[in-house]
């Protein structure tokens, strides 16, 4: 044991606090000459299995501990002004009992102490006591705390209590030196009580932070925790820069004055030995029936899965090995129960008539989980691979999610926890972390610097996944050069990374939940947000630990499905099984090919609508595959793969082998499951060794796949000569062929798609293609249901609705109910989707009516319907939506005398029962108030376009017609895009979300519906408009010399043509940088905009405005918009002007004065990318001097930025730059 040991560290888990990285900090220990340290974040234990691990990796004794919260009275006491502060104490595990007892302590501190921080109290620490050691902790400790406070005696009856609590010698009064005035007081008190007492001192020095010269790394820190800047007086900061992990010498020399304290951080060291167990199951033990035997009732309820669904099959007997096989692994890695589990849940989910999805993830590539109808994938339809899920050669725990009803999901995790109980059930926890990006704006916020310059140097950094600070610096010339010579911008981007990486907060996983054969506690201590118990551990870690983890997910899709199938019910008498629908139904594919696809699960985003119109699908294999090809890298194959469709005669396979693997993708690698089946077929691999070397391929590493492409090509054979891996070669294929095969396998390896769980969600597609099909009214009633709440969504479906000509009927007290329904082949507008009209009050407005028959007329309704919940805003609402148009009485009248109605009721009501009883206890067919005899006045209707912005307003949408309606026709043929084509679709988050590029050409048509105007700094307008076309609302950026010419056409709820460029920037809604505005009128029309077709149909996909075509790969931007870049901009074009201005080298410099509002520099950064060109742009802002930009040089551009910031701060110069 070394000559000192820390034993108060906050690592990264102390979140937002602590600025040590785990492996770092654990290196740093290591270099230090120090062979023991501790973990102490601060509340939770976040970090102790990373810490753990990452000890044992280094040679490192790991303690692990806690700096623990203690309340003021009881943890149960939450009175403001008391309750609020907290006490520090910290908390090492001696043993593994220990361990136990800390996990449960800060469990209970977050489950039943919470009150600002986690706490706990005296009466849990008496209860959890054994196995642990206690140190004073900091200036926040409560004895320090009493101390400084000048309150001595309560130190010493604190001192006493903890070491009564804990026992002799197993409580330490802190000392530390950190420069801070307060610590040698407090350092002082304790030495007295230590003597007085006998209590022993120990030496720490509360580490925060790596080396000295990371304290203000750590500064900065704090203020991203308390949304301060490093400028605020105010902001929180500990005054000292000595809190970082000092050597051993200098600690004995800062306390040479009390070597003991020294001596007994090693006393102490020794004293803790916990031992940590990994890969140990702890599944909870099934309760089978009858005592009978877990994997005998396993077996049962397989064979008679397997004879419902192979009972005919011509290859049983074959399939029959591979159920048994199956079986067997999972019995031999030790999952029965886990099986049995996963198999009950699903079973009361679908007795219960909750939705259960058909599979996802490998799971559906099991015959077990099939049988068991824990999947409806068969797998060998579907050519599915078992080891892809549960592969013998490689010990991990199995991984089965399962998609339920997003309305019912919490159901099923209810059951489970009552089944095992509610301490042995818990959600996960996940964190957020800094990313790079994120990281610099943070650091940016906390430092101060102008948004502006932090904007710039974020966007130096590439988005792509993985991508970090230092990857960034090595490939971005301009950022690492802006990093080395501007001195704010290596602070910045210094700190950053230090902080990168970090987690930032600690969140419930939207899905995840484990079960435990023991109480959670007893292996994991638990968290608890907005009323959420989880794991203070992520998923990895809990399967490090041997936990069972499984995804409960919520998917609206599912919701949808049983909605629709619901309503095709109670409206035509039929009963849908939507797991027994005909999957090669040639009416579905064909509305498919058409690009009928809004609302289809996985197929409704514009580029997959595109691709399934070009591909043509004919069998679920094509959707399986299409959903797999549109991502990232697969996306490149696509042009192949639909020219191979359409000309199957034209497939060339490199060797006859691959001919059976690869013909269900004509002739195209899509599928993991196709890598495993090349390798196993070509060189005799198992499908267990082939889904290692699967494995390995994805994540690229050199000389293992080196080493592996010998065994590939030449095979391999043991030191006595016997084959082991038969190779290519021996099966016939050539060593050239062989090479290509492997080289085609790595290139393919890391982006292929796992076809199981592409197979479950093809299902679902198609699943909701059908209902679309043959049910659409019901379909769309469902979808428009399940998007309550969302009105651009609503918006895009009744838009939808119309398009298929289906009529969306508006609001009707005696028609609607709470939600979207069907009436007549039509659709109507539910109660609760009128805005201030609550759930409560419709379920009585329809109970009423149910019971005692329609409304006769608004004062019937009031009379019959509790006025407490019938409200003023109520009512108002109800009228603007159109709901009581069918009393025949005009809303503006209603809107001038509901609330002398309302009154008259309500004081006529009081009369007769002095108030005891409500309007509806009372209301009856024999009472007639005098109020039907009061006139509604005599007043004309409001304007139609004012009866339309009423619906707007509580609706979110107009409904009885648009102010657009008449322009339909021509807006359907001229815009490019319409607002929520920029939504990013829930359904379809995996898929590209780049339908549209940055600086690409956009028309739109819309009314004008707000318009913000602000003062350039040479006195000029500029305006913010915002437009409202079909499907929702866009922002547009109009500059002083567009705002000048086409001003008069700015108005509010004039129809309007806008041409301009996309803006598309990070953390902000896409705008429209205008180029030109013309006024709507009948007639319209323009020449085919680029990205449409003839027919008026969005040509533009996803990767850019890419048309997939079978002769020619994806199609570039450029190339797409190429007509519209040598039309003329503002009567400038490339092949002229703009030329005229590039025959000398040419640079613009602005000088942005200090006080320039942030929109005007945002949009100084729009109006640069829209002239995007070749000349550099030099930006000088706070003494800092930004060179992102390079445009086309021209009047325009030059009067525009002199606009912004005045002619006096924009300069243009013609010269040769020196290189």
């Amino acid at each position: 044991m070394g000559s000192f040991v820390h034993l108060h560290v906050h690592t990264e888990y102390s979140l937002l606090d602590g600025a040590n990285r785990i492996e770092p900090l654990v290196k740093r220990v290591r270099e230090l000459g120090m062979d023991s340290v501790a973990i102490t974040d601060h509340g939770a234990m976040y970090g102790v299995i990373d810490f753990f691990k990452a000890c044992r990796k280094e040679g490192i004794k790991p303690i692990l501990g806690c700096e623990v919260y203690t309340a003021a009275r009881t943890r149960f006491d939450r009175e403001a002004g008391i309750d609020s502060e907290q006490g520090h104490l910290v908390l090492l595990a001696k043993d593994n009992k220990g361990y136990k007892n800390l996990m449960k302590l800060v469990s209970a501190a977050f489950t039943e102490g919470f009150y600002y921080k986690p706490r706990i109290d005296m009466e849990l620490l008496n209860r959890y006591h054994e196995g642990l050691i206690g140190l004073s902790a900091c200036l926040a400790g409560d004895i320090p705390a009493a101390i400084l406070n000048n309150n001595y005696e309560k130190a010493r009856k604190l001192a006493l209590q903890f070491e009564e609590i804990f026992g002799r010698g197993n409580f330490y009064l802190e000392l530390q030196h950190n420069g801070i005035e307060e610590q040698k007081l407090v350092n002082e008190g304790l030495i007295r009580l230590s003597r007085e007492t006998g209590i022993p001192l120990v030496a720490t020095n509360d580490v925060h932070y790596l080396r000295k010269e990371d304290a203000r790394a750590h500064e900065i820190l704090m203020c991203v925790q308390t949304a301060t800047t490093i400028e605020d007086e105010e902001h929180m900061q500990f005054r000292t820069d000595e809190l970082y992990l000092k050597p051993p010498e200098i600690m004995q020399k800062q306390f040479s004055y009390c070597p003991e304290a020294i001596e007994n951080t090693v006393k102490i060291a020794e004293m803790c030995n916990v031992e940590l167990e990994f890969g140990k199951l702890h599944l909870p033990k099934f309760d089978v029936p009858g005592n009978e035997d877990a994997y005998e009732f396993l077996k049962k309820q397989c064979i008679k899965g397997f004879e419902r669904k192979y009972r005919n099959h011509q290859d049983k007997d074959k399939l029959l090995e591979r159920l048994n096989y199956e079986l067997s692994v999972i019995k031999n890695m030790g999952y029965v129960d886990y099986f049995l589990i996963v198999w009950d849940f699903i079973r009361f989910a679908k007795e219960n008539h909750i939705m259960v999805g058909p599979g996802r993830g490998s799971a559906a590539g099991s015959m077990v989980a099939y049988c068991l109808d824990i999947t409806n994938v068969d797998p060998i339809r579907y050519d599915l691979i078992f080891e892809r899920f549960l592969n013998p050669e490689r010990i991990s725990m199995p991984d089965i999610d399962v998609d339920f009803c997003f309305e019912r999901r919490g159901e099923v995790i209810d059951y489970v926890v009552n089944k095992y109980g509610k301490d042995r059930v818990a959600q996960i926890i996940t964190f957020g972390t800094l990313a790079a990006r994120a990281a610099i704006r943070d650091v940016g916020r906390a430092l101060a610097i102008p948004y502006a310059e932090v904007d710039r140097v974020a966007k130096m950094i590439p988005m792509q996944l993985g991508m970090t600070i230092e990857k960034a610096l090595e490939i971005n010339s301009e950022l690492k050069n802006a990093y080395e010579n501007e001195p704010r911008v290596h602070e910045l981007i210094s700190t950053a990374m230090i902080l990168e990486g970090m987690p930032r907060h600690a969140s419930t996983h939207a899905a995840g939940v484990v079960i435990s054969s023991e109480p959670i506690t007893e292996y994991v201590p638990l968290y608890q947000s907005e009323g959420n118990v989880c794991t203070q551990f992520p998923m990895t870690t809990l399967e490090e630990l041997g936990l069972l983890k499984m995804d409960f997910l919520g998917l609206r899709t599912l919701t949808v499905i049983r909605d629709t199938v619901k309503m095709v019910e109670e409206n035509h008498g039929v009963k849908i099984d939507i797991d027994k629908i005909d999957l090669n139904d040639a009416e579905v594919y064909q509305m498919i090919s058409r690009g009928e696809t809004a609302g289809v699960f996985q197929l409704e985003s514009p580029g997959m609508t595109q691709f399934m119109t070009e591909l043509k699908p004919s069998c679920i294999e094509d959707i399986i595959a299409g959903i797999s090809l549109y991502r990232p890298g697969p996306m490149d194959q696509i042009p192949k793969y639909i020219r191979n469709k359409r000309n199957p005669e034209n497939i060339k396979y490199a060797h006859p082998l691959l001919e059976p693997i690869l013909n269900v993708t004509y002739g195209c690698m899509v599928y993991q499951e196709q890598v495993m089946q090349i390798v196993r077929s070509l060189a005799g691999y198992s499908l267990g060794r082939a889904d290692l070397v699967r494995r390995a391929m994805a994540k690229k590493k050199k000389e293992i796949m080196e080493e592996e492409r010998q065994r590939f090509v030449y095979g391999e054979t043991d030191a006595d000569g016997n084959v082991l891996i038969p190779g290519a070669i021996r099966n016939g294929v050539d060593e050239k062929t062989a090479n290509e095969i492997f080289d085609e396998m790595m290139d393919f390896a890391s982006y292929a798609f796992n076809k199981s769980h592409a197979a479950g969600y093809a299902i679902i597609a198609f699943q909701t293609a059908y209902l679309k099909h043959y049910y659409p009214v019901e379909f769309m009633a469902a979808l428009l249901n399940s998007f309550l709440g969302s009105p651009n969504k609503i918006s895009q479906y009744v838009l939808e609705c119309k398009r298929m000509g289906i009529q969306v009927l508006p609001p009707d007290i005696n028609e609607s109910g709470e939600r979207f329904t069907v009436h007549n082949g039509k659709i109507r507008f539910g109660l609760t989707a009128v805005k201030n009209v609550g759930s409560s009050v419709v379920k009585q407005i329809i109970a009423e009516r149910s019971k005692n028959g329609p409304y006769k007329s608004f004062i019937d309704l009031c009379e019959r319907v509790d006025s407490r919940d019938l409200n003023k805003r109520c009512i108002e609402s109800l009228i603007k939506s159109g709901a009581f148009d069918s009393f025949g009485v005009y809303r503006s009248r209603l809107m001038n005398s509901y609330e002398k109605i309302i009154e008259d009721i309500s004081n006529e009501r009081k009369e007769k029962i002095d108030g005891q009883m409500s309007l509806f206890d009372i209301a009856s067919g024999a009472e007639i108030s005098k109020v039907h005899e009061i006139p509604y006045p005599d007043m004309e209707e409001y304007d139609f376009r004012l009866l339309l912005a009423m619906e707007k307003e509580v609706l979110g949408l107009y409904v009885s017609g648009h102010p657009l309606s008449e322009f339909e026709e021509e807006i359907r043929k001229g815009v490019t895009l319409y607002s929520s084509d920029l939504i990013i679709e829930e359904n379809n988050a995996e898929h590209i979300n780049s339908k549209f590029a940055d600086g690409s050409f956009a028309r739109i048509a819309g009314i004008i519906a707000d318009v913000k105007t602000i003062t350039t700094k040479s006195n000029q307008l500029m305006a913010f408009v915002t437009v409202e076309d079909l499907t929702g609302q866009m922002e547009v950026i109009v500059f002083p010399s567009i705002l000048e010419k086409y001003g008069e056409l700015i108005k509010p709820e004039l129809p309007v043509w806008i041409e301009g460029k996309l803006s598309i920037r990070e953390d902000e809604q896409p705008k429209i940088i205008v180029e030109t505005i013309k006024l709507l009128v009948k007639g319209s029309s323009f020449p085919n905009a680029p990205g449409k077709n003839k027919d008026g149909a969005s040509d533009v996909q996803a990767g850019g405005n890419d048309k997939f075509d079978n002769t020619k790969t994806l199609v570039a931007d450029e190339n797409v918009y190429e007509d519209h870049e040598n039309e003329n901009r503002n009567g400038l074009t490339k092949g002229s002007d703009i030329e005229k201005y590039q025959t000398y080298t040419e640079l613009v410099k602005v000088r942005i004065p200090d006080d320039t509002d942030r929109k005007i520099i945002s949009a100084i950064c729009s109006l640069l990318k829209y002239f995007e060109g070749t000349s550099p742009v030099y930006l000088y802002y706070r003494g800092m001097i930004n060179k992102k930009y390079h445009v086309w040089i021209c009047d325009t551009l030059l009067n525009e930025l002199k606009n912004f910031v005045g002619e006096q701060n924009v300069k243009h110069e013609k010269r040769i730059l020196q290189p």
